[in-house]
């Protein structure tokens, strides 16, 4: 070994020098990420939910009736509940008071065996010290034993220490808190966001009264959310833009030990379904256990009924799954001591006994429910079975597809332009509407890593129709074929041609149905496109500024505004033309690839699925069967528009 290799080696040896210890709350302002999932508008509200959790932990022991979140002028933070209230006593193994401890230990908190609570959603015990850590002050306040206590802090640090600020008749606990700037992207807190998640919590917990209100606006906007019924009353409120099979929500509830579970489902006309999961009110976006539990048992009972009535004649007859679940809401709620999460982020329930106690409730009581409901038990059967034929029909024509593949060759759609790349984490497609801008697009592309696909006339809306129409259909097979991941529960990924899927439409009403029916299309058959983030739309310019030999464009009427007064910055009085892109395809090629198609200075909006139940209402409203509930959407939401352009 040379000499200049060993004093390399002598300063790069590993020693204990170079092991970092972060005290404290120090870590959480390392590594916020690993906390709250992230720094974006998620992690932000995330720490209203991480408070509000404490609260409705009380709510689950007993002792809270009332929470109260508001979003105060500068987009701070007040949460209330009506709780005991924190703990202000001295905590033997500190020899510091609870409320301290609880805002600036990491894993703090009455959920770790101490008798505290039974059943908890902040299992980690990392919330009020995380928000704490977070934030660029905080505020807490309690109401217990006729004191009111205060307690403030900066960015973990305590600037006041536990004090006696008055006395009172009431108990609980507020926490008022600010996010700091230093680490989150945007401190612009959404209300409908936390509207949703304070909705949810009223369903999951029947008789806890929830009050959520915004005081940025010139008038406050509140809802107090209150629902007796809990989950049966939040299947109908899923269900409220569909056409239900029965009246009445089926409700099922048991528990053994400690562990609770309550499920409640009813079906409609459609051909989705919507099985929304908590554990411990906690959304788990990933299912698990307990909804491995509720699908076994649903496909169990449902074909041993229709055996036992002679509906389903022969075991070659018997429903699937997927069968089962088409036009099915449900939601299960379960509660447990010893909940095991996958990640801080909570999004998938592991405890193997959940799915035993799911699977014993649902098979015991919806037998029961059958039973005494013939008629009910037949209609939800008889659209198992529908849908059950269907996807037959489905699949042969998925064979029929193959077949014709496989005789013809190479079966691209006739329109595709493909691109000389062939890794497809490399290339990318434009989705075009019209033969027109197709034209355009293909002579402005850059040929080697971009393909393009003309669309002609309005597509199938896939909301309306079963994926048997879907497969075949003379407008959607180019984009099937063309992407070459299959559809529906064939769908693979890795089959995929291209990682950059871009719809380019014009920018105006009918520009806006296209991108509409598209995305409704990948949501409902190649839902991993979204939630993998390959889906983008182009962001074409609305306006073209020329002055003598100079030409800009702009993609608003603010930037229009802007060019046009830095084009004549010069000459105040100088003439420029602007005129309006009525659509992609009176761009030429070049105007085509240097606004909107160029990777350096073009813009793409990434379509992304933050909430997928959220996206499932969404799509039924705008693109189901029923028109009421649609133009009620139009005729509140109207005053908003501003105009119907990017």
């Amino acid at each position: 070994m040379s000499e200049e290799m060993m004093n390399t080696a002598v300063e790069k040896e590993y020693d204990a020098s170079q092991i970092q210890v972060l005290e404290g709350l120090e870590a959480v302002r390392k590594r916020p990420g690993m906390y709250i999932g992230s720094t974006s508008s998620s992690g932000l509200h995330h720490l209203v939910y991480e408070i509000v959790d404490n609260s409705i932990d009380e709510a689950l022991a007993g002792f809270c009736k009332n929470i109260t979140v508001t979003i105060n002028e500068g987009n701070t933070i007040t949460v209330t509940d009506d709780g005991r209230g924190i703990p202000v006593d001295i905590q033997a193994q500190t020899g510091k008071p609870a409320l301290e401890v609880v805002f600036t230990v990491l894993h703090a908190g009455g959920k770790f065996g101490g008798g505290g609570y039974k059943v908890s959603g902040g299992l980690h015990g990392v919330g009020a010290s995380v928000v704490n850590a977070l934030s660029e002050w905080l505020v807490a306040e309690v109401h217990k034993d006729g004191k009111i206590y205060q307690m403030k802090f900066s960015r973990g640090n305590i600037t006041q220490e536990m004090t006696v600020v008055g006395s009172t008749d009431q108990h609980g606990t507020k926490v008022t808190f600010k996010p700091d700037p230093e680490m989150f992207d945007t401190l612009e807190y959404d209300y409908e966001t936390l509207h949703t998640r304070m909705r949810e919590q009223a369903f999951l917990n029947a008789g806890l009264q929830i009050t959520i209100s915004d005081r940025r606006g010139e008038e406050e906007v509140s809802e107090t959310m209150c629902y007796e019924g809990g989950i049966k009353e939040f299947v109908r409120w899923y269900n409220r833009h569909k056409t239900e099979l029965h009246s009445e929500v089926v409700y099922m509830a048991g528990s053994k030990g400690d562990a609770q579970a309550e499920i409640a489902l009813q079906y409609n006309d459609s051909y989705t379904e919507t099985l929304v999961s908590f554990a411990n009110n906690i959304h788990t976006a990933e299912g698990g256990m307990h909804e491995t539990g509720f699908k076994t048992a649903l496909t169990r009972v449902m074909n041993a009924y229709g055996m036992k009535t002679g509906i389903i004649k022969t075991d070659a007859d018997k429903v699937s799954g997927e069968d089962c679940r088409e036009g099915l809401t449900a939601v299960i709620s379960v509660k447990l001591t010893e909940a095991q999460f996958e990640g801080q982020t909570k999004t998938k329930l592991g405890n193997a006994y959940m799915r035993t106690l799911v699977d014993s409730v649902v098979n015991e009581q919806l037998t029961v429910y059958f039973e005494e409901h013939p008629m009910v038990a037949r209609i939800i059967l008889e659209k198992a079975m529908t849908a059950n034929r269907a996807r037959e029909a489905a699949r042969k024509a998925r064979e029929n597809i193959r077949r014709k593949t496989a005789l013809g060759g190479a079966a691209m759609p006739d329109k595709l332009r493909d691109c000389n790349e062939t890794d497809p984490s490399l290339t990318e497609i434009y989705i075009v509407e019209g033969d027109s801008a197709g034209g355009s697009a293909t002579q402005g592309r850059d040929s080697r890593f971009q393909a393009i696909l003309p669309l002609w006339g309005k597509m199938l809306n896939v909301e309306k129709v079963r994926e048997d129409k879907v497969i075949g259909n003379d407008k959607l097979q180019p984009v099937i074929t063309a992407l070459g991941a299959g559809i529906g529960e064939e769908f693979n990924l890795e089959k995929l041609r291209y990682h950059k899927i871009v719809i380019m439409a014009d920018a105006d009403v009918d520009g806006s149905h296209i991108r509409t029916l598209l995305l409704t299309f990948f949501f409902r058959y190649m839902r991993p496109l979204i939630e993998q983030g390959y889906v983008y739309s182009a962001i074409p310019p609305l306006y073209k500024l020329t002055r003598g030999k100079t030409t800009r464009v702009a993609f608003s009427d603010e930037e229009r505004d802007q060019v046009s007064l830095e084009m004549r910055a010069d000459n105040p009085n100088a003439k420029v033309e602007i005129n309006r892109f009525k659509g992609l395809g009176e761009m030429n090629p070049t105007e085509l690839w240097e606004t909107t198609m160029d990777p350096e200075t073009r813009t793409l909006k990434q379509i992304r699925l933050e909430d997928a139940v959220k996206a499932d209402q969404i799509f039924t409203l705008l693109m189901g069967e029923k028109v009421e509930p649609r133009k009620e959407f139009i005729e509140q939401n109207a005053r908003y528009v501003q105009n119907l352009d990017y």
